[in-house]
């Protein structure tokens, strides 16, 4: 049996760039509800 990503809540984290990115955009053009994160390390 196969479930589909469809109106699936995923979280990516690195979302930004890169393959966070990447499957983010895969994800979200496949029905899935993306929740997006990502971190910021502030200069001292």
């Amino acid at each position: 049996m196969s479930q589909g990503i469809e109106n699936k809540i995923v979280v990516i984290t690195g979302a930004s760039s890169g393959l966070g990115e990447a499957a983010a955009r895969h994800l979200a053009e496949r029905g899935a509800w993306v929740v997006l994160a990502r971190g910021e390390t502030l200069a001292e």
